[in-house]
């Protein structure tokens, strides 16, 4: 008898797993990533979920009912917090951040957007409770895009011995330098 209850215990666990794999890849925002290259090899890496926009007013004010409003942490993506991972140290905004893992966050605003990067990992994203954990918020350059974008996206322009960091949605693109 309690070699059929742990032959039992052991098939759900298995079928949840095997459940919980399947949920991830049919989610509504899939999963994406970007990655830069130094000329040296080192690597600035990016995991995200991408939403999509569907119609959606996406940024704007509370009262435009828009998707991620105007002056609140975003998670920038969707689902958990996007994950941000560079094996060497880096300046951002003129601040040096360490090698390591960490999620970044996002401050959308009409014209400026502010870039948070946070310590903590592995978190679900929102509500953001995470202040003390922060290793700086860094200003991000904002323009239009050339045309709308229905997929959020995060990307990686390169040259000049830096990474120019791109996410872009609907009629939005913040940006931001990233150097060694």
């Amino acid at each position: 008898m309690k070699k059929f209850a742990l032959i039992a215990v052991a098939v759900v666990a298995a079928a949840t797993v095997a459940s919980a794999q399947m949920d991830n890849s049919k989610r509504p925002s899939p999963a994406a990533s970007a990655e830069c290259k130094f000329s040296d090899g080192k690597t600035i890496k990016v995991d995200y979920s991408s939403p999509r926009a569907k119609g959606r007013k996406i940024f704007g004010t509370e009262d435009d009912k828009a998707l991620v409003p105007y002056g609140k942490i975003w998670r920038t993506g969707a689902n958990e917090a996007t994950k941000f991972v560079t094996d060497t140290n880096v300046t951002i905004g003129g601040k040096s951040l360490p090698a390591g893992s960490y999620t970044i966050f996002t401050i959308p605003n009409a014209d400026k957007w502010t870039l948070i990067v946070n310590k903590k990992t592995a978190e679900w994203g929102i509500p953001y409770k995470y202040e003390a954990d922060e290793l700086g918020r860094f200003d991000m350059h904002v323009s239009k895009t050339s045309a709308p974008v229905e997929n959020f996206s995060i990307a990686f322009e390169q040259g000049g011995g830096k990474c120019t960091m791109r996410l872009e949605w609907e009629n939005t693109r913040a940006s931001i330098d990233i150097t060694k």
